[in-house]
């Protein structure tokens, strides 16, 4: 129910990846205004994932998860009536509550399963990321039908539906059934937030402002890509990149058994070898080589770009579930907050790439420079992972396998 629940929220959450390309013709919006809209419900559904952590840790995931999507579904169906860009901007920011769910469902879920299971259960629950496929698959054929409006409607019903469903068919984890049984006060705040200063923290949020991150961003970015670059209409672009969200999501599972099995240590490098050689290639820019008395033109074609995108989001899935698989581990008593934090971090990624995205192509006018982006990011955070685990190499004291 967890997995369904974020399934239904994670569609709501990348709305605008669809219904965004109509506004922007409608408001005669800019590439970067663009980008702000879309990624506005990423920005407020990130830097909201802490609180709710938090929250769910100390109040439970059936409320907490309840209560969040019955809010998202009520800024979803004000948005349908916003008629300015910054009316659009406000009513964004309560869909991104959608976005919020994900601490809510780690800290959740993670309380029903021991240690060795738990990579598996939350690479299950993050198959929820393919909402964003739901989305892109559904939302083309009911925007050019009825208009952005229904979408929006629709949309918000869906989340209603599912919060009913999540509170009858759902019950308290054993670690809040039990608090109420023997009774005991709340830990303090202090307390819930003091392993947000270890280093390793943020190295993790690094990790996930890629794999997420990033994963997101190019959800978003697709449509508009794939219609900018090599011609594509609304419906097929949309199509293509449901197809690259449904196995960057589903193989998420996949990344918490093998991090179970195999140690996500060995995943993560894993992710960020294949990232680095994928974003290499398609940060290459169409150029003309001169050659046999002659001068030919280079660029990447759609099939060759199609394959490469997926292969870049199977093992982004991978890397979401492996960087998951460390929380518990290093963190039993503190999943909600340091996994609040961990998404918040791999949200905003979702929420500052597309922008980042949008002012690269209007500052170079080079449709490839956000993979150059995005090969900046995956360098950055292989180099750091690799010494941070040569370090905890050279310590005599045993440390949990990464």
């Amino acid at each position: 129910m967890s997995t369904i629940a974020f399934t239904v929220c994670f569609a709501v959450w990348t709305i605008f990846s669809i219904i965004g390309v109509r506004i922007k013709d409608e408001l005669g919006l800019s590439e970067s205004e663009l980008g702000l809209l879309i990624g506005m419900p990423i920005l407020s559904g990130s830097l909201v994932r802490l609180i709710l952590g938090i929250w769910t840790d100390r109040y439970g995931g059936r409320l907490v998860y309840t209560a969040t999507m019955v809010l998202a579904a009520g800024a979803t169906f004000l948005l349908a009536g916003a008629e300015s860009y910054g009316q659009m901007l406000i009513a964004a920011l309560g869909v991104g509550m959608a976005g919020g769910s994900f601490a809510v469902g780690v800290a959740y879920v993670s309380r029903f399963y021991s240690p060795q299971r738990q990579g598996t259960a939350l690479g299950i629950f993050g198959v929820g990321n393919v909402g964003a496929a739901v989305t892109k698959f559904a939302a083309p054929y009911v925007l050019i039908a009825w208009g952005w409006q229904t979408v929006a409607q629709i949309w918000a019903l869906a989340l209603v539906v599912m919060a009913a469903v999540f509170w009858f068919s759902t019950e308290d984890d054993p670690v809040i059934r039990t608090r109420r049984q023997v009774g005991g006060g709340q830990r303090s705040l202090a307390s819930e937030l003091a392993p947000l200063r270890d280093l390793r923290v943020w190295r993790f949020a690094l990790y996930y402002f890629f794999a997420f991150g990033a994963f997101v961003a190019l959800a978003l970015w697709l449509p508009r890509y794939l219609m900018g670059v090599y011609g594509f209409d609304i419906i097929t672009a949309g199509i293509i990149a449901a197809a690259y969200s449904i196995p960057a999501s589903i193989f998420r599972a996949y990344g918490g058994v093998l991090s179970d099995r195999r140690g996500a240590r060995a995943v993560m490098y894993w992710m960020f070898l294949v990232s680095a050689a994928t974003t290499a290639i398609l940060a290459l820019p169409p150029r003309e080589i001169a050659g046999a008395g002659a001068v030919h033109q280079f660029a990447i074609g759609p099939i060759v770009f199609v394959v490469l995108v997926f292969v870049l989001g199977f093992f982004m899935s991978l890397g979401k579930a492996a960087v998951y698989k460390h929380i518990p581990i290093y963190y039993p008593q503190n999943v909600g907050a340091v996994g609040g934090l961990v998404g918040m971090i791999g949200g905003l990624g979702g929420f500052l790439l597309p922008i980042c995205f949008g002012a690269l192509y209007d500052l170079t006018g080079l449709w490839s420079s956000c993979f150059m982006l995005l090969f900046v990011i995956v360098a950055v955070s292989l180099a750091w992972m690799h010494l941070a685990i040569r370090r905890m190499e050279r310590t005599t004291a045993p440390v949990p396998a990464e």
